[in-house]
């Protein structure tokens, strides 16, 4: 119960928190993480919105574990805000107020580029790692990536969350 409270608490830190979106060098605006992460996480992985996978808050178990070292949750963090002044400067409006298709091209053309490929390389994984968790992270509920793949791991399950 104690487990869950604090799991709460850290999603609705993250969601809360938001990334300042800059543009030629003046404040254009404000958005959550979380926004850009679910329309992000639906663009490069489809599957995921049938799934019921939860990209955000699993970036929020990372954002607030020991073992993740800063340089990483930074990098996480930053390359939300990129793509969100990417978007500010091709197209005048952050990622998630962007059509489908824009957002597709969009997502094209930061893959060209070396930090967009990185970056994009870095999500894909952690949307994989969601996809196949386990229940205990609470991102997975249903255990949807190993049904989908008709894939049972091994036993037993955990009994606490690592992260």
């Amino acid at each position: 119960m104690v487990q869950n409270k604090r799991r709460n608490f850290l999603i609705a830190s993250f969601i809360a928190s938001s990334v300042v979106v800059m543009n030629s060098g003046k404040i254009f605006s404000q958005v959550t993480p979380h926004t850009t992460l679910c329309i992000l996480q639906y663009d490069l992985f489809p599957k995921a919105k049938e799934m019921n996978i939860n990209l955000s808050a699993y970036f929020t178990l990372i954002q607030h574990h020991s073992r993740i070292n800063e340089e990483e949750k930074e990098y996480l963090r930053d390359g939300i805000k990129w793509i969100n002044e990417e978007a500010v400067e091709v197209h005048g409006v952050l990622y998630h107020e962007l059509s489908e298709l824009k957002r597709q091209e969009l997502l094209q053309s930061i893959s060209k580029k070396e930090w967009g490929d990185s970056y994009l390389y870095t999500l894909l994984t952690y949307i994989m790692e969601v996809t196949f968790s386990d229940p205990i992270y609470g991102v997975n509920p249903k255990r949807s990536g190993q049904k989908w793949l008709a894939f049972e791991n091994g036993l037993p399950y955990p009994k606490e969350a690592y992260l």
